[in-house]
């Protein structure tokens, strides 16, 4: 099973690439760990975003792709620009992608923690919510998600 975690952060998605084989986690190096979007308003730079993602995932061979929610409303609501991304995201044909609330990652985490430290992974700090995205889908996929 081959996850791509993603975090949105404003008009930038954050990728963290990983797999699981034989109850070995894996951490892939990706060639691109974010795409940021300059002009949402511009419908064909929108469509490279979404060409430009779909063609990651495939050559990556990404099974899932997982996003952390992030809320509509309130003072950490997500802005229209990453609802945006978010879409073109979910509208890639043949690609799985899974919306992780972040009440579900806690919870996740509470039963199933990280085997190691994120600090220990080699990514960058900016990663980590991506990494942690993709760690929970592969963990509810395992263990699936009423027994985790």
């Amino acid at each position: 099973m081959r996850t791509c975690g993603v975090e949105i952060k404003g008009s930038e998605v954050l990728l963290c690439l990983l797999s699981k084989d034989n109850d070995v986690f894996d951490i892939r190096d990706v060639r691109q760990t974010r795409f940021v979007l300059s002009n949402a308003n511009d419908t064909e730079e929108v469509r490279k975003f979404q060409f430009d993602f779909a063609k990651l995932m495939h050559d990556y061979q990404v099974d899932t792709v997982a996003i952390k929610q992030r809320p509509h409303k309130g003072k950490f609501a997500g802005g229209a620009v990453g609802f945006k991304l978010e879409t073109a995201i979910q509208l890639i044909q043949d690609l799985e992608v899974n919306l992780l609330n972040p009440t579900e990652i806690k919870e996740q985490l509470k039963r199933n923690p990280m085997p190691i430290e994120f600090e220990e992974t080699g990514l960058k700090k900016f990663q980590e919510p991506a990494f942690i995205s993709a760690y929970i889908d592969l963990t509810i996929k395992t263990y699936h998600k009423d027994e985790a």
